[in-house]
This record gives C-alpha cells, sequence and structure tokens, in this order.
C-alpha cells in the first residue's frame, strides 16, 4: 500500500486525547513521507542572524534530503540558497559555516556570487547562457534575530507568523547577540516524542530537579488550554505589558505556533542554579527585572526561552525514525565577555543537564512504543494539554500536506 494512504488511514483512525498509533513512532515509511511532505513544505528554523554577522558569512542547515546555504550578501542582507551546484548537483559549501567572497563548488569550480549569480563555468560553449543557471533560491525570513527557511516552490506567507512574534522578540534585540555556546545531542527517540517530552510538565518535578529550582510546573503554565483564572500569571503580563514587553497568551489558530511571557518561581531572574542573572549585561534595553521567560514554540523545529540576561534555542532535526539531533543554543549580548559578564558552566548546567535527563526519558519511551505491547494511552486533561495539541496540530499538518501530495504521489 502507498504510504500516504496508509498513513491517511492511521490519521483517521486516531483516538484524539490519546497518543499516536505505534507506526507513527520508528515506522521507517512513516517518517520518508514526514520529511518529504511536513518539513519538506512547513517553515524550519535555522538558526541567528548574529552567526552570520559580515558580509559573506554563511551557514549551512539540512533537513532529511534537503540543504541551504544561508548566507549574508554584499547588501547586508541575508538569502539562502540549494546546496546544489546548477552543474551537476555536486554540494557547494561542505562546512558548516564560513565566510566566503565567492561560492565555489569544488568539484568543476562552477563560481557563484553572494546573491546567487553564476559568474563562472570553464569551457561550457558558445550556446551556453550563465543566466540560465543561477542557484536555486531557498525562502528565507528573519525575524527577532531568529532565521527560519522553507524549501517549498510555494512557501505559506510568513508575514502573518513575523506580525505576531516580532513584537515579544525585539526587546530581546538577538540581532546584537552572540552564540556563546552550542551544543547538539542525538536521542535515541522519534522527533515526535521529542516535542511530546517538551509540551509538559508533568514529569519535571520527578526528573528536572536544576530547572525546577526556577521553573514551575504549573498547568497554567506549561499547558496551553488553562491560562485563564491564573491571577498571579494574569498580574506578570500586565506588569511587563507596562514596561513594553508584549507578554500576553496567543496560540495561533492553526496551532504551529505560541508566544506567551511566563514568570519564574519566587523573585528568580535566569535559568541559574542560584536563579541569578548568568549574565551581567541584560539583552537589548530591558530594564526592568524579573520578567521570567518569553516561551515561543514553532513546530515542527523550535522551541525557546528569551529572558533578561540571555536567550536560549532549541532546533529539532529528525535524521531517522528513532533518532533525533536537538541543537542548543545560548545567546547573551555582543559585547558580554566570558569571565568577565558571564561564565559558561554558570549560563549552560541547568539546561545542560535539563537536556541530557530528557535525552534519557526520550529514550526509554522509544523502547517502551517499540514494544508489541503498545497501546496508546492517554493524556492528562490537566497537565498534558500541550502534548494533546502537539499531535492535533501533527496530525491536521499532515492531513492537510498530504491531501496537496496525493496528486503526485498517485501520479508516479
Amino acid at each position: 500500500m502507498d504510504a500516504s494512504y496508509r498513513v491517511q488511514g492511521l490519521l483517521a483512525a486516531r483516538r484524539p486525547g490519546y497518543s499516536l498509533a505505534q507506526e507513527f513512532y520508528g515506522d521507517r515509511a512513516v517518517f520518508d513521507l514526514e520529511m518529504d511532505t511536513l518539513f519538506l513544505n512547513e517553515w524550519l528554523f535555522a538558526g541567528h542572524g548574529c552567526e552570520i554577522p559580515e558580509v559573506g558569512d554563511y551557514t549551512t542547515y539540512r533537513v532529511g534530503r534537503a540543504e541551504a546555504i544561508i548566507l549574508r550578501g554584499a547588501d547586508g542582507e541575508i538569502r539562502a540558497f540549494h546546496n546544489a551546484c546548477r552543474h551537476r548537483g555536486s554540494r557547494i559549501c561542505q562546512s558548516a559555516q564560513g565566510n566566503a567572497a565567492r561560492l565555489v563548488c569544488p568539484y568543476h569550480q562552477w563560481t557563484y556570487d553572494l546573491e546567487g549569480k553564476l559568474l563562472f563555468a570553464r569551457e561550457m560553449g558558445q550556446d551556453f547562457d550563465p543566466n540560465a543557471f543561477k542557484l536555486k533560491p531557498v525562502a528565507c525570513e528573519s525575524v527577532g534575530g531568529y532565521l527560519f527557511v522553507n524549501f517549498s516552490d510555494a512557501p505559506p506567507d510568513f508575514a502573518p507568523v513575523r506580525a505576531r512574534i516580532e513584537p515579544y522578540m525585539l526587546p530581546h534585540r538577538l540581532e546584537y547577540t552572540k552564540v556563546a555556546h552550542k551544543t547538539t545531542i542525538v536521542e535515541k527517540g522519534n522527533w515526535k516524542l521529542v516535542w511530546e517530552n517538551n509540551r509538559e510538565c508533568y514529569h519535571c518535578s520527578g526528573s528536572h530537579p536544576e530547572l525546577c529550582r526556577t521553573f514551575t510546573d504549573a498547568p497554567t503554565i506549561t499547558g496551553v488550554e488553562q491560562t485563564g483564572g491564573d491571577n498571579f500569571l494574569q498580574d506578570h503580563w500586565n506588569r511587563c505589558e507596562a514596561a513594553g514587553l508584549p507578554s500576553q497568551f496567543y496560540l495561533d489558530d492553526s496551532g504551529q505556533y505560541r508566544v506567551m511571557r511566563v514568570p519564574l518561581l519566587r523573585d528568580t531572574e535566569s535559568f541559574t542554579m542560584s536563579g541569578k542573572p548568568a549574565c551581567s549585561k541584560p539583552l537589548g534595553a530591558i530594564r526592568e527585572e524579573r520578567i521570567g521567560s518569553m516561551l515561543l514554540f514553532h513546530y515542527p523545529s523550535s522551541w525557546n526561552h528569551l529572558l533578561r540576561d540571555h536567550a536560549i534555542s532549541f532546533h529539532v532535526n529528525p535524521i531517522g525514525p528513532q533518532e533525533t539531533e536537538v541543537t542548543t543554543r545560548w545567546l547573551v549580548r555582543k559585547d558580554a565577555v566570558e569571565g568577565v559578564d558571564y561564565d559558561l558552566k554558570t549560563l549552560t548546567e541547568v539546561w545542560d543537564a535539563t537536556n541530557d535527563q530528557d535525552r534519557m526519558l526520550v529514550e526509554q519511551n522509544q523502547l517502551g512504543v517499540n514494544s508489541p505491547a503498545y497501546e496508546p494511552g492517554p493524556y492528562s486533561p490537566i497537565h498534558e494539554t500541550g502534548v494533546r495539541q502537539f499531535t492535533d496540530w501533527y496530525c491536521d499538518a499532515m492531513t492537510r500536506q498530504l491531501g496537496a501530495f496525493a496528486p503526485a504521489a498517485a501520479a508516479e
């Protein structure tokens, strides 16, 4: 049976409010279909603008079969192109990050400028038109210091996303930051299990002693349906918004992204063991203290914490049916000096510990899901509204993408 029809049948048969069928968490055909439909058609977080600050700076971003070169052009604009030479398809940029005045394919030295125009192709004959062989563009958007790409030929409009999330992000001025530290771990679990683990704090008190020093597991903060009636949370929003910091809970109608600013426990300021700021130089022009964390998730690739003293981005990249890369970046103000304004251990130890704890939870979850005894179980209506919201979004998004994908698949 064609994988797309099989998955549509599984989606139609799923029980709302329960975890997904076993095939969604480990089947190779389901995974391949997700990569070719969902991940190649949705907007994906691909890094930060501060990682390519100078003209000619580039970074590469791969998901599934697709890879983009994201670079800063001579005009200062950030663009993205498929990392495939228009000659015979060889990868052009073979390093994860670098700087280049021109993009030169190492295979036959076809050479492109920073806007993707073909400048040189040796001995291609009199009828060869270089204008017909520009690098193929990848849709790229920069918002609040974040870079998003979309590999589709007809990407959905990013403007509504920008309009909603940018006001929350701008006070942190992430374009004037630097990546103080970056880690990548491989979790031996399906990417959806990684997300499900992230979208609830039902497990936090028993698994994350470092994080729980400052972050609450209250369902009004960790969920998506019970924010109303929490006076403490509403007071926090009112105080932050009076200081010019957009804070109110907003969940996109499609469920793909959410923004809100949440308080940390007691009088703590940051995700550190002491609760004190990890960096003495606040981001942007933020003067208000105890602003907590601005939470942003954007499915299927990123969740984030933007605090007063630093920001943390998390990137989810599926690399196999039961293997997922999770990359974490810690951002501090550009002029902050390590050892003077911040200490790397203090900055990273809470999330280093939490990431490793989550890795073990996801891997044990995957092993259990692989059991012949596994069957979908119910989500807690109190603590796991976020998990249900994620799986609802996933099922809706896959149904939508498969609807667009089906005619092409049927024609093959």
